[in-house]
């Protein structure tokens, strides 16, 4: 079996690091996706007790920084490629395995950016792809009860191109939701996409609330397992 768990942090983790660490040693992923991750003095003491927890290949999408961005942390060998040039770059980091391509997202809530354009390109080219995190997005009317999701066109396209969510693909059309405002209002920003060619190994993908309503972050982590 192979484990990933996908987890917006919130605004690097803070005095919540060490309750987040040992919430990963419990779940014990085999690869971790951070987004909201920071590269500064809490960034730097999480990687290196995840260090310690094995993850030896470890890459950010930002050098040392106070600014959201996205860690990658795995237990098994792998390489990275950070995309430079555009807007928002470092909201995206990719890491190639032997088997597969995973892209670790941080994406923009409601701003115009190009990194959608950027994974439909990616995954033509390095498949089978996995891309997870918080996409600040979802489908309307779905992921959400309104329509405020600015990216659902874009999603639709992500599909088209052969990725599947999955999330859907395991739970179908069940009310599902990463997020709640004060209001109380839940949103569905933080996805799992897979490639096609990798649902049959799929045994299961869910989200832990748990960990959000013990305020561990503001967010729900995702897992996904594959059987093997």
């Amino acid at each position: 079996m192979l484990k990933f768990l996908s987890w917006n942090i919130q605004q690097g983790g803070g005095s919540r690091a060490r309750g987040i660490l040992r919430f990963i040693a419990k779940q014990a992923p085999h690869i971790v996706v951070l987004s909201e991750f920071r590269n500064n003095d809490t960034g730097i003491f999480l990687r290196h007790k995840l260090l310690e927890q094995k993850y030896l290949f470890q890459f950010t999408s930002l050098p040392v920084s106070d600014t959201n961005s996205v860690l990658i942390a795995s237990q098994l060998p792998c390489s990275s490629r950070l995309f430079t040039g555009m807007d928002h770059a470092h909201s995206v980091v990719a890491v190639d395995f032997e088997a597969f391509h995973l892209y670790g997202v941080y994406l923009p809530h409601k701003k115009k950016h190009q990194l959608f354009p950027l994974l439909n390109k990616e995954i033509k080219t390095h498949t089978p792809a996995l891309i997870m995190g918080d996409f600040n997005t979802g489908k309307n009317f779905i992921d959400q009860k309104g329509d405020s999701f600015w990216y659902t066109k874009e999603l639709a396209q992500l599909e088209q191109s052969g990725m599947q969510d999955a999330f859907r693909y395991v739970h179908g059309e069940v009310e599902a939701y990463s997020w709640f405002s004060h209001q109380g209002n839940g949103y569905r920003y933080d996805h799992i996409y897979a490639a096609t060619e990798l649902l049959p190994v799929i045994k299961n993908c869910d989200y832990i609330h748990k960990a959000r309503e013990e305020k561990l972050s503001d967010h729900s982590p995702m897992f996904l397992e594959f059987s093997g």
